[in-house]
């Protein structure tokens, strides 16, 4: 057994060959048999009411339920309006600063309203500040310890926007070996589907080393790090790391394509870090009064705060910082400022702003991939070696749709997990899901047998079952929709149905009548006219997304890319900005008159000026701290988004 291929770990193996561990072989049987029971049992019945080609599984439909649940979650939401203030003031011997109201007679301030905001606006000006308490704390901040696949696949998505499958395929990659010179083909990381932070005791070793002499001895703790490792891990393989202390990023990084180099370095940093000393901080928060001078002192009549933190030893973030993302302004939309020096307490500072800011609550935010794998990790469902797949599945039946790297169900993906839920209420909810691994776990273990876990399961599943194969005739039913329209070709009833490419209208007399047709409002008509034979332009959805579609079909089967209608922003070019797909399938924008023109963002562009620098167009992005907003990709504006803007 090995969990890294290199000459050392490979030879080792086979001369300590291991007898064969039937407990794991079993639970390896009881765990494929249990998928193909959900999987060829379920998705049939999905293919009967719904159509063919659509599947069901025991985790992936679990994956699909959180998505689902959180977007309805998000449709039910209702925002609530509330201000913040913020003031900038400034000391005698300070730079100016800001601080947020902490506080209104020693309450938390519930500022409902532009009108309560102007209101205390309109005191505080009336009033002083002056510094209440100082208060100073030094901590210390431990590293995280290597990674396994889910915090791999979370870190990598969040810093470098891989999807966890182009994740797993490149570190992949690094695993089975890649051309390093002299060196041969080199195996760059460990076993990566592993949910351990273990590491092998010679790579402690030599990470310590390495760190002695790279960064110097205040960076090497006095005893290696030992992380626990986390209930239900299954620790067979060591946590993901470099296989050796020689292979430096930078030193073969002329081996590595872009995207390799990329993962690898993260890989190295973190591990690297995990076997480093604590970052020490100075945690630091001002109080400030604003109130009335009473006897050369200020009543607390409000209370701002100020926080923030100086490191006074780098330690572990020497190598592997914070993720942070791109926001520079603090919790209520101010820009950040450094913390003051030279402030003492009871000293009166200087009124220079007062910065009311309206917001809204902000409804649960979407799942996207690195949160959902953080989500099944957490509960407890699948393994390492399937949240990749789990994903990619759910994309590739069109049951969820990437939008920003947020996963949004589909009304199919709807659909499907509402026809689910229903019918098999026990087996596709996390706690059956998280409580079956366990099972899958105690066979391993020797305490429970592959018989009786595969029994307990199959009766109650094969109830569900039987009823549901009664009523599917009525599931189907439900599904279809009556549009008391007449066929034009056989008179029978046109009828909503579901296909391979979303709803659609066609003919009740199907299959001996194939007339079909879209349903009204999903074919929308644009301003483009065919340049064949002059009848509009219509959007139409295909396996590929949206495309321009010449009205006149059959007789005209011209079509264009998906225009978004605003013009391309190079300088003299004529074309417009269109939607296209990458070679693997990712939608990016490009212009209309390529090859003659380069013009492409992975950003959806939206026609609106830059009220900041005049730039004709804005991008739309998403992050977790700021949500969904507009961004300027020239001089790096952001505004809010609002629906019209999507």
């Amino acid at each position: 057994m090995f969990n890294e291929i290199t000459e050392k770990a490979v030879v080792e193996a086979i001369k300590n060959p291991l007898e064969i561990s039937f407990n794991k072989v079993e639970a390896q049987k009881a765990r494929r048999v249990l998928d193909r029971i959900v999987g060829y049992k379920i998705s049939p019945i999905l293919w009967q009411t719904i159509y063919r080609g659509l599947s069901a599984g025991r985790v992936q439909s679990v994956a699909l339920r959180l998505i689902a649940e959180r977007e309805r979650e998000i449709l039910a939401f209702v925002a609530d309006e509330y201000w913040t203030i913020t003031a900038e003031v400034q000391g005698k011997n300070s730079d100016p600063f800001f601080s947020n109201l902490f506080k209104i007679q020693k309450k938390k301030p519930e500022i409902k309203n532009e009108k309560n905001a102007s209101q205390i606006i309109d005191d505080l000006k009336t009033k002083k500040f002056a510094v209440k308490k100082i208060t100073r704390k030094q901590v210390s901040r431990k590293p995280s310890p290597p990674f396994t696949t889910s915090t791999m696949q979370q870190e990598a998505a969040k810093r470098l926007g891989y999807s966890a499958k182009k994740i797993m395929a490149i570190a992949q990659q690094l695993y089975e070996g890649i051309e390093v010179g002299n060196e041969g083909s080199v195996g760059l990381i460990t076993y990566m589907r592993t949910d351990s932070t273990r590491i092998a005791d010679e790579a402690q070793i030599a990470v310590r080393d390495y760190i002695a002499t790279s960064y110097g001895m205040d960076y090497l703790p006095a005893k290696a790090r030992v992380f626990k490792v986390k209930k239900g891990a299954q620790d067979a393989h060591e946590a993901i790391r470099p296989t050796s202390t020689k292979f430096e990023p930078k030193k073969i990084k002329k081996y590595l394509s872009s995207e390799q180099y990329k993962l690898y370095e993260l890989i190295w940093n973190r591990f690297v870090a995990s076997q480093m000393s604590d970052a020490k901080l100075e945690q630091t928060t001002i109080d400030i009064n604003a109130g009335d001078l009473i006897n050369d002192s200020v009543s607390e009549d409000y209370l701002f705060r100020t926080t923030g933190s100086i490191i006074k030893f780098r330690g572990f973030l020497q190598v592997f910082e914070d993720y942070k993302g791109n926001n520079e302004d603090d919790e209520n939309g101010v820009p950040k400022s450094k913390m003051p020096e030279n402030l003492s307490e009871g000293e009166l500072l200087k009124l220079l702003d007062l910065i009311p800011k309206q917001h809204f609550t902000k409804p649960p935010a979407r799942f996207s991939e690195s949160s959902l794998v953080k989500e099944l990790d957490a509960l407890g469902i699948g393994r390492p070696s399937t949240y990749a797949m789990i994903i990619s599945t759910l994309l590739m039946r069109k049951y969820i749709e990437k939008n920003a790297r947020q996963l949004v169900p589909t009304e199919l993906g709807f659909t499907v997990n509402d026809i689910l839920i229903q019918n098999f209420p026990g087996i596709f909810n996390t706690e059956f899901t998280a409580k079956m691994e366990d099972e899958l776990d105690k066979i391993e273990a020797s305490d429970k047998d592959f018989t009786t876990v595969i029994r307990d399961f199959y009766a109650p599943f094969k109830q569900a079952l039987d009823d549901i194969k009664s009523k599917k005739d009525s599931i189907k039913e439900s599904l279809i929709k009556n549009t008391e329209e007449a066929c034009p070709e056989c008179g029978k009833s046109l009828i909503i149905r579901w296909g391979r490419n979303g709803k659609f209208i066609g003919c009740s007399g199907y299959p001996d009548c194939r007339f079909t047709k879209p349903i009204a409002g999903e074919e929308v008509h644009t301003d483009e006219v065919c340049d064949k034979c002059g009848k509009p332009m219509v959007v139409k959805n295909g396996r590929f997304g949206r495309f321009l579609a010449c009205s006149g079909y059959p007789d005209c089967s011209n079509v264009k890319s998906f225009s978004l209608g605003i013009a391309c922003p190079k300088d003299d070019c004529k074309g417009k900005i269109v939607e296209r797909r990458s070679k693997r399938g990712k939608i990016f924008y490009g212009c209309s008159e390529y090859p003659n023109c380069d013009f492409a963002s992975w950003n959806k562009p939206v026609g609106k000026k830059c009220e900041t620098c005049g730039a004709p167009y804005l991008e739309q992005r998403y992050n977790k701290s700021d949500g969904n907003f507009l961004y300027c990709p020239k001089c790096k504006a952001k505004y809010e988004q609002k629906p019209e803007d999507d």
